[in-house]
This record gives C-alpha cells, sequence and structure tokens, in this order.
C-alpha cells in the first residue's frame, strides 16, 4: 500500500507539473511572441496550435493527471501528513480543469468557428475577442497548476517523513 501511495503522489507531481510548465510556457514565451504577430497570423497560429493540442499525449496528461489527484488523495486518506496537502493539490488541479474545460476550451471554439483567417472580414475584432482573455485565464490555471504542483510535491515530502 506504501508503493501505491508514493506512486500517486509521484504521478500527481509529474502531471501536475507537466500542465504547470505547458500554460507557463505559453504565458513567458508563446503569447508574449504572438502579441507582435499581425492579426492574420495570430489567428492562424492559435487555430492551429488549439487543433494539434488535442492529442492523445495532452489528453492521457490532462486527464490522468485528475485522475492522479484522485488517487493521490484516496491513497493518503488515512495519512493527514500527506492527505491535506494532496486535497490541495485536488483542488487546484481542479480549479486549473475547470478553467481550461470552461472558459479556454470555448474560446478555442470560437476562434476556431471564426473560420479561415483568409476569409475573416474584421480579424482585429476576432482576434481582440479572444487574446486579452484568453491570456488572462491561462496565466490562472498556470498559476493553479503550479500550486497543484507545490501541494503534491509537498505532500511527497510528508509522505516521505511519515512512517507508514
Amino acid at each position: 500500500m506504501r508503493a501505491a501511495r508514493a506512486a500517486a503522489l509521484v504521478a500527481a507531481v509529474v502531471t501536475a507539473g507537466l500542465m504547470a510548465g505547458l500554460f507557463a510556457g505559453f504565458a513567458y514565451s508563446v503569447m508574449p511572441a504572438l502579441r507582435h504577430a499581425s492579426d492574420g497570423v495570430f489567428v492562424e497560429v492559435m487555430q492551429q496550435i488549439n487543433v494539434v493540442i488535442v492529442n492523445p499525449l495532452f489528453m492521457v496528461l490532462f486527464m490522468g493527471g485528475l485522475a492522479a489527484a484522485v488517487a493521490a488523495v484516496l491513497t493518503n486518506w488515512r495519512f493527514p501528513a500527506a492527505r491535506n496537502w494532496a486535497i490541495a493539490g485536488f483542488f487546484c488541479y481542479l480549479l486549473m480543469f475547470a478553467i481550461t474545460t470552461g472558459v479556454n476550451v470555448p474560446l478555442n471554439d470560437k476562434l476556431a468557428a471564426a473560420g479561415d483567417p483568409a476569409q475573416i472580414a474584421d480579424l482585429a475584432a476576432v482576434r481582440a475577442r479572444f487574446e486579452g482573455p484568453w491570456v488572462a485565464w491561462n496565466i490562472a490555471r498556470a498559476v493553479a497548476s503550479a500550486g497543484a504542483l507545490g501541494c503534491f510535491a509537498w505532500a511527497l515530502v510528508r509522505f516521505g517523513r511519515r512512517p507508514s
């Protein structure tokens, strides 16, 4: 049982860390670079990113992170030293998941529905409706997933300090 508890915490740390890295990378490199792009380039690149990111690896990590968070809580339920931090990590991950599915994905869908950038009459308006909210909520989910990473990592540290 101790090995399962440790494995669940490690899986939660890894998946939360990968999500935090992805969203933070967008916040400090991809979106600042695209800020300087023309409206057409911006819309086209974001449409393409939103297509290619929905791939098996991303989905396994994104959905698997939620499963790992639940497993980390359940397997450590009787051990408060790790459990409380795992619960905090779960809620941070759940917040990131809710922001992604409730805000960023719908914004991505609206951008896709705008159509081919070469055929959009007012690219600046399409970009304006997307960019500001998407960037702000991406930062929020980066912070939430970094919080999940920190909580799960601390739960793992606490797990290692407590005999079971």
